[in-house]
């Protein structure tokens, strides 16, 4: 079974910047593409951004311009480098991998912002 493990959440104060990183416990063939999710307390997890396995690259307006995803298909890694964080960036971030007929999702991370 293969999961994804997270890291690189915590506390920052607005202006701020973290780094997530996420990597298989195993390597995933053909994977279609990689992304991170958020959901903050009482919403709806929400697409962040996304990588393809060609490199296309697609981000929620909100982090437009200050979140810039990276992956490596071969390593089955993703990481999200978030700059100028905001206080509306306050979730529980998650990891997703994506093959033709499944699914994987990490156990996600907390990231807050506030000063």
């Amino acid at each position: 079974q293969v999961q994804l493990v997270e890291s690189g959440g915590g506390l920052v104060q607005p202006g701020g910047s973290l780094r997530l990183s996420c990597a298989a416990s195993r390597s995933i063939s053909s994977i279609n593409s990689m992304g991170w999710y958020r959901q903050a307390p009482g919403k709806q997890r929400e697409l962040v951004a996304l990588i393809t396995g060609g490199g296309y690259s697609n981000y929620a307006d909100s982090v437009k311009g200050r979140f810039t995803i990276s992956g490596d298909t071969a390593k089955s890694t993703v990481s999200l480098q978030m700059n100028d964080l905001k206080p509306e960036d306050t979730a529980v971030y998650y990891c997703n991998v994506r093959i033709l007929l499944r699914t994987y999702w990490g156990q996600g991370t907390q990231v807050t912002v506030s000063s």
